[in-house]
């Protein structure tokens, strides 16, 4: 078992897929086998919806390098047909045909189109997160090995803005009882914390579960900048490291008043979530027709082989989580409540654009979107069942953004699992 999760962790937490083969070596690799390791198409000049006045992160480290277009397989371009109008005109062309052969050839054309309309809709009710549109000239390749997420000083009250309006508007809870965010900056005392919890246990199950997601997820990423907290800046180097003090301030149970402790369990919480969700999509990537194109067939059928790999390695681990006491009982308030939960995640994905450090949007949006895939699948156990052994599956679909979402937020959540070793052992030689 100890190998198991070893192996497991080490894989998910270095690199998606292991294109390369050779792990953290990355200098004797080609600029366009490094890109594909973790590239993904994101658009991080998309404008916040909700306000006007985003301060605009200027440090250095806020940044995001982009992949130039000649570092970037043929295949993956091809795939979102951004360099190719003839391709995209093409591919629009038979997968309209093949869609329109599926519907009654008596229903005349405009109902035959209004039809394919609605299966467009169909399947974006099913998502979770408002992806972005990788068609759009503002979008960009971005390899995630070349803008790691780590401390970038991005902080105070624009920061402070983005969580605050992720719970305090977007979790299921009424206005007028507030989360202790941080205890210790906003002199909440334990009177109204206590008030918090004991609303949030009278809640059902699926309301709490949101609400430990979003913490989850929280928790993670505190995890991540902790662990990689610039802890030496100088005009020689800079160095990077394990900040034991900002650990403690976002996790010690005392300092946070007991805050830290439900943290770190929700974000175990999230984690259980993520593996269930992998569990249950193997049978869509174990499809012959399934293929990680990269133009490179030999390494194409070495990547699926180590996803499979990774798939079976948690589908042995049955049991992460049940979800099927969500969204049971009384059918037509189980699906509104589904549609309430759904709606209010994507609203979540929605806020990143808000974010005004352009590495913490990007690492954000994925990390989102990852759980907001991880969720649709969770929640689409029928569909993936009833998919044909070959052909297309037009119920249940994954586009290479999720996929790439799915794994990435996956990676992050085992090395906030695997970092929490870490802090422990350092706190342990503190006296």
């Amino acid at each position: 078992m100890g190998r198991g999760w070893g192996f497991l962790i080490g894989l998910l937490g270095a690199v998606w897929l292991l294109s390369s083969g050779h792990g953290g070596q990355q200098s004797s690799e080609t600029a366009a086998q490094r890109c594909f390791c973790q590239v993904r198409d994101v658009n991080l000049k998309r404008p916040c919806p909700f306000w006007n006045d985003i301060s605009q992160c200027g440090r250095r480290d806020c940044a995001v390098k982009p992949c130039q277009s000649d570092e970037v397989p043929d295949g993956i371009k091809s795939a979102s047909y951004k360099y190719s109008e003839e391709a995209n005109n093409l591919l629009e062309e038979c997968e309209q045909a093949e869609r329109l052969g599926a519907v009654d050839e008596s229903l005349s054309e405009e109902t035959q189109k209004a039809v394919l309309q609605w299966t467009k809709h169909d399947d974006s009710s099913d998502n979770f997160c408002e992806a972005d549109d990788i068609q759009s000239p503002d979008a960009e390749y971005v390899d995630l090995l070349l803008n790691p997420e780590r401390y970038t000083g991005y902080k105070g009250p624009d920061a402070w803005k983005i969580w605050n309006v992720i719970y305090e508007e977007n979790c299921f809870k009424p206005q007028t009882i507030k989360r202790p965010l941080n205890p210790l900056a906003s002199g909440q005392g334990k009177s109204k914390e206590n008030t918090f919890y004991s609303w949030l246990e009278g809640l059902c199950v699926e309301k709490r579960a949101f609400y430990r997601l979003i913490s989850g997820l929280h928790a993670s990423i505190n995890v991540h900048l902790s662990a990689r907290y610039l802890l030496q800046d100088t005009w020689l180097e800079k160095k990077w490291g394990h900040n034991i003090t900002e650990f403690q301030q976002r996790f010690d149970g005392i300092l946070t008043e007991g805050e830290g402790p439900r943290r770190l369990k929700n974000l175990y919480f999230l984690y259980l979530i993520e593996l269930r969700a992998l569990s249950k999509v193997l049978p869509f990537f174990e499809r012959p027709d399934f293929q990680l194109f990269t133009g490179n067939k030999i390494q194409d059928a070495e990547n699926k082989m180590l996803l499979l790999e990774i798939l079976h390695e948690i589908k042995s681990f049955p049991l992460h989580f049940d979800e099927n006491s969500f969204f049971a009982g009384d059918k037509k308030e189980a699906h509104k409540l589904k549609e309430d939960f759904r709606l209010h995640f994507r609203n979540i994905s929605r806020i990143m654009d808000c974010v005004g450090c352009f590495k913490c949007r990007l690492w954000g949006k994925l990390q989102t979107q990852g759980l907001g895939t991880a969720l649709k699948i969770l929640f689409s156990e029928k569909l993936i069942a009833n998919m044909p052994e070959s052909g297309p599956s037009y119920e249940f679909h994954l586009t290479r953004q999720e996929i790439v979402s799915l794994f990435n937020a996956f990676g992050r959540i085992s090395t906030s699992v695997k970092e929490l070793e870490n802090f422990r052992n350092l706190l342990q030689n503190i006296h």
